[in-house]
């Protein structure tokens, strides 16, 4: 039987120097069956040439500037596949990820949705002045991030699709209403992504971004309120 369809999805904004790297990693992954999706997020640089110089393995999206969840809405909208993967278009993944989270999808059928360790490292666009000023973590951590994340796409649905009006921690907002809903997740020992650190960390978060964690954490704690009110 042919190998379940992953659909990888890829928000880019203004990203040319890296995205290439970023789809590369994809196309390098030892798990063949899958369809890369870039949605480009309003960029006004050369990332809509930099994806669709991948013509022909890459389905290519343009979209006004929406945010980071917008982007993704849009991919998984346009996902073919059973299953859903997102990579920032200034990551990567190591070449085994989909492999071994799609191993431990298919030996059970329980498990929604698979998550792996990730590791930091610093672009190398950057020069020493600026490395100073960023923290790169030595070690590799568990990544609960959308770019670690490998999930069944019917899971997916059933939390909806990411909050599109939150410029920052829409994952976040997404995943504790998954954990409300029950799902079974697994942690990968292993690393499957490296990030990349690099001058776009620099950005101080605006005003409004900070407003938007504060609503993510209080919806959160709302929720838990709720499910253990109905649990008396």
């Amino acid at each position: 039987m042919a190998d379940p369809l992953v659909s990888v999805i890829i928000p880019a904004f203004n990203m040319d120097r890296y995205l290439a790297q970023a789809i590369e990693s994809v196309l390098a992954q030892t798990y063949r069956a899958t369809e890369i999706i870039v949605v480009d997020d309003g960029s006004m640089d050369g990332t809509a040439d930099v994806a669709r110089s991948f013509s022909g393995t890459v389905r290519y999206f343009y979209q006004p500037n929406g945010g980071c969840g917008a982007a993704r809405n849009t991919g998984v909208l346009m996902a073919q596949g059973s299953f859903l993967a997102f990579l920032d278009s200034d990551d990567l993944w190591r070449k085994e990820k989909l492999s071994k989270q799609m191993e431990v999808m298919q030996s059970d059928g329980d498990v929604d949705m698979v998550f792996g360790h990730v590791s930091h490292f610093y672009s190398e666009d950057l020069d020493q002045s600026t490395r100073e000023k960023l923290v790169c973590p030595a070690r590799k951590m568990p990544g609960y991030i959308a770019g670690t994340l490998l999930i069944r796409r019917e899971a997916f649905l059933r939390v909806g699709l990411f909050d599109d009006h939150l410029q920052v921690g829409e994952f976040l907002d997404w995943y504790g209403k998954a954990k409300d809903e029950g799902f079974k997740n697994v942690m990968l020992p292993e690393e499957v992504m490296k990030r990349r650190i690099h001058s776009g960390n620099l950005v101080t978060l605006k005003r409004h971004s900070h407003t938007d964690y504060i609503r993510v954490l209080r919806a959160a704690l709302d929720r838990r309120r709720q499910h253990d009110k109905g649990g008396i």
